[in-house]
């Protein structure tokens, strides 16, 4: 098929699944499928024929089959596969400009099976990126399942019946609805799909061996000593039995269902393997094995035979090169790992990329009192990823937390994206891999300089509301604050105890981390000094060292019952003199009666001594040095507020105009354009820009100062220089002929080229820069700044991506530690921080509409009382990378 602007698709297509968990393919439609979709109009029922044709006449069902596989500019056309057998497709036709006519025809066979809702999730976004805003459909009243699949799209959708027909018209704009139902629909199916690896009621180990050491034997012994509560059987074709469990030649002579093969067997066996799981109906696997990917190229081809080999048999893989899985659930009780230790059961479930690391967190994690739902090793991520835990463990009734352990994203947009729904109910933390500044880009724009894959990551943790963890300690130790605790309502931090140092050093921790440890009022220290003789009582308070329980407890319900505070810390000191349990007693009375966090550092013995638990058996935590506390319950406040925020909403922008920012596209080779493009191309967003005029001899720039009227700036446009102020390229100030004479003398001198630009002098303000950047993985991200000559030497900056909500676009702006300035610092006049936000969202909008815009920067941004003005662009074209939906595949 040729490749037209609507028809440039990945030839591979897009895997998804279909609402009873089963893997499919969309896919662009080939010439060669004609034959197919003939015999699918063949098997059709009459039924389906006449609700899609408005009659029962296959001849028409043929002629549409062989138009649609004919190469065309006009129409576009996706089919659907499932075991290569093709069971739908859906097409539009382009009517007039931005509008096109849609349909589907969908196998009876799979029909209710969310077919149809996937392919219009994939061709209205095919279509979006072509430009077709509406897609357009004439349905027969009686046609409710299809009606029923636009209806449930989430699409923005507008109906109008007429003589039993009902006309519809589809907006393929991503609204926030949209991306809901999306999200939801997948996390069904990727729920059933995952199911049977987290839930088996059978599971057989391949490749246990009979000697301990061997780690199919460890898997084995760990499924059977946890107490499975399925049938379990290992295969092995050189023993009847190993380690008391029935074995047999291969994993087709398993009698019975199995929905879980753990594979231990060498690498070049598993593709076999698998294909036998296959054979079996097997639906899920976890690949132990190693040796591919991390090994290099050769191993990634190997590797790739793999997950070819699952997709083609429908087997769902975890791995490979992981450590397994784990369900602590009482009803399966699976510990399908190799690690020597049993995970405690509790809310925190775990993704880890790393074997190593996710052993590390079960350790740590049962030490400290923290028990898991659910773990799950990814290894090489062959399938099974970060993106599908999410969605599974959003609405997993026994995860109160989420935390990942990531060494790379292969679909960070979507990670994003359901970060940001997820994030709305459970807290997710993650620790990154690969941190280094070994990453950072070469640019030649300050936002391309600045920018690493740390920033992107960032950006991206920010505006989901994940958590970002520096080790997995504190992964750790905040899910142990989060886990069934109530959340903090603010930033005030209360500390009590008998044990005056370690209570200054958690409010000189909570002053470093942001929280605030107010002075508590008169009438609250009076009742502390007079109930408890405390020998400091304004915060933190401080009870002396020989307090009893009983002081400590009443101490503590005057504090939690003042209303002054959002969060108590209690610092104590394990000594002889008392008894830590009697201690624990009466901080768990005071807690229970409270729906503030409380937390505990117990100096001396805080893993040894008992537990301190509420009546409901909720454990509070406890930490050893303050200043772990103060950290979790930092990260703690963070998430709560962020979660208490409203999501914003992306802006709908007047005086842009799209088509003119794509002809200029259109015209320009890729590389650094020109300065009167870059001004087309803010004007065509709505940036106000200063005026500027290009000269090339000092009669020219003279003529263009009077056309601007003094007084003048005027700068070097010799190709290539990119920074002028670097190279002595700009003169500000000119205030009559004989100063612009001298000047353009001076730069023709010293830049050694006669281009040069005269420019209005912009109105005084604070100067910022706004920039983004394109990258690979991530798409744009955008950068807000300390602008002018200061910028790489302040390094004041924020990074968000896109979509840009206005809640994004405001935070990025007032936490810019320059934006004391913008509101007007000692009398100074406040500049209009709106104007400042809306060109942010005006650059969000240029490069979305733009895909050919690698690098932006406004350098700098005037934020003038008047408005914000951008004074210098440079924008770097590149050939458009391939834009991606909703789920990151790509478009084109």
């Amino acid at each position: 098929m040729e490749d037209t602007p609507a028809s440039a698709q990945v030839r591979a297509g897009w895997d998804a699944l279909a609402a009873d968990g089963r893997a499919v393919r969309i896919r662009p439609i080939r010439a060669e499928d004609e034959d197919a979709l003939t015999a699918l109009d063949h098997r059709l029922s009459d039924r389906s024929i006449y609700l899609r044709f408005f009659g029962v006449n296959r001849h028409s069902a043929d002629e549409h089959a062989r138009h649609l596989a004919a190469a065309s500019r006009d129409h576009v056309a996706l089919v659907v596969e499932i075991d290569d057998d093709l069971v739908a497709v859906g097409s539009y036709e382009v009517l007039r400009d931005g509008e096109a006519e849609m349909a589907f025809l969908v196998d009876d066979a799979v029909q209710g099976q969310g077919i149809g809702t996937l392919l219009l999730e994939q061709l209205a976004a095919v279509a979006r990126e072509h430009g077709i805003h509406h897609l357009v459909a004439d349905t027969l009243a009686e046609n409710a399942a299809m009606l029923r699949v636009f209806a449930d799209s989430g699409f923005e959708l507008v109906r109008r019946l007429d003589s039993g027909v009902v006309e519809l018209s589809l907006s393929t704009a991503y609204v926030d609805r949209t991306l809901d139902r999306m999200a939801e629909r997948e996390r069904v199916a990727g729920d059933r799909s995952l199911h049977p690896l987290l839930w088996p009621r059978a599971v057989a180990v391949i490749g246990a061996g009979r000697k301990s050491g061997n780690i199919g034997h460890e898997v084995l012994v760990n499924l059977a000593d946890g107490g499975f509560r399925g049938s379990l059987s290992a295969v092995n074709p050189q023993a009847d039995e190993v380690a008391g469990v029935t074995a047999y030649p291969s994993i087709v002579d398993v009698p019975g269902d199995v929905d879980l093969a753990v594979i231990a067997v060498p690498a070049p066996q598993v593709p076999d393997v698998l294909a036998e799981c296959g054979e079996k109906g097997v639906p899920g696997a976890v690949v132990l094995t190693s040796g591919y990917a991390e090994l290099g190229p050769s191993g990634e081809a190997d590797q790739d035979t793999v997950r070819e080999v699952a997709r083609r048999h429908r087997v769902r893989v975890i791995g490979p090169n992981c450590l397994g899985l784990v369900n602590t659930a009482p009803e399966v009780r699976l510990n399908a790992t190799f690690a020597d230790l049993v995970p405690v059961p509790g809310s925190l479930a775990i993704g880890a990329q790393s074997g190593a690391i996710g052993i590390t967190v079960l350790d740590h994690a049962g030490r400290a009192g923290l028990g898991i739902s659910e773990f799950v090793s990814l290894g090489n991520k062959v399938d099974v990823s970060g993106n599908d835990l999410l969605l599974h463990w959003w609405q997993e009734p026994r995860t109160d937390v989420i935390g990942l352990y990531l060494e790379s994203f292969g679909n960070p947009r979507k990670f994003g994206r359901l970060a940001r729904l997820v994030g709305r109910t459970k807290p997710i933390l993650v620790v990154t891999g690969g941190r280094s500044s070994g990453g950072r880009r070469a640019g030649a724009s300050h936002t391309a300089a600045a920018a690493t894959p740390e920033t992107a990551v960032d950006a991206l943790f920010a505006q989901s509301g994940v958590l970002r963890m520096d080790t997995v300690e504190e992964l750790v130790e905040t899910a142990r604050v989060l886990a069934g605790r109530p959340l903090p309502r603010g930033r005030r931090l209360a500390v009590i105890g008998n044990a005056g140092g370690a209570g200054v050093l958690a409010a000189d921790a909570a002053g470093r981390l942001g929280l605030d440890v107010p002075k508590l009022t008169a009438a609250t220290q009076q009742e502390l000094t007079e109930a408890t003789d405390a020998v400091a009582a304004e915060n933190p308070v401080d009870l002396g060292a020989a307090a009893s329980p009983r002081l400590l407890e009443h101490a503590l319900r005057v504090v939690l019952d003042s209303g002054e505070v959002d969060a108590v810390l209690v610092c104590y000191v394990a000594t002889r003199a008392g008894s830590i349990g009697e201690t624990y007693s009466a901080i768990s009375v005071a807690a229970a009666k409270t729906d503030l966090p409380v937390l505990v550092n117990c100096l001396g013995a805080p893993y040894a001594a008992p537990q301190v638990l509420l009546e409901d058996g909720t454990p509070l935590p406890v930490f050893t040095f303050p200043e772990s506390a103060v950290r979790a319950l930092a990260h703690t406040v963070r998430y709560a507020e962020w979660r208490a925020r409203p999501q914003g909403v992306v802006p709908e922008l007047a005086r842009v105009d799209a088509e003119a920012a794509r002809a200029v596209a259109k015209r320009l080779e890729p590389g650094w354009v020109e300065p009167k493009a870059a001004e087309q191309f803010l004007q065509a967003a709505g940036i106000a820009v200063i005026r500027t005029l290009p000269a090339e001899s000092e009669h020219e720039a003279a003529r263009a100062a009077s056309a601007l009227g003094y007084p003048v700036v005027l700068k070097t446009a010799a190709p290539g220089i990119v920074h002028k102020t670097d190279v002595g390229g700009v003169r500000v100030g000119l205030a009559n002929r004989r100063q612009l004479r001298t000047a353009c003398h001076e730069l023709e001198t010293s830049i050694g080229d006669p281009h040069l630009v005269v420019q209005a002098t912009a109105p005084p303000g604070v100067e910022l820069v706004v920039g983004m950047v394109r990258d690979p993985r991530f798409g744009p991200v955008l950068m807000a700044g300390s602008g002018g000559v200061l910028t790489d030497l302040l390094a004041d900056r924020r990074w968000r991506g896109l979509p840009l909500t206005d809640l994004d676009a405001a935070e990025m702006i007032r936490s810019l530690r320059c934006a004391p300035l913008l509101a007007g610092y000692r009398g100074a006049e406040a500049a209009d921080e709106a104007a400042v936000v809306d060109v942010l969202h005006r650059v969000a909008w240029l490069v979305e509409t733009v895909p050919e815009i690698a690098e932006l920067d406004l350098n700098p941004l005037v934020a003038a009382p008047s408005g914000a003005f951008a004074v210098d662009a440079k924008i770097r074209l590149a050939d458009a990378s391939p834009e991606r939906d909703w789920y990151g595949r790509s478009l084109s």
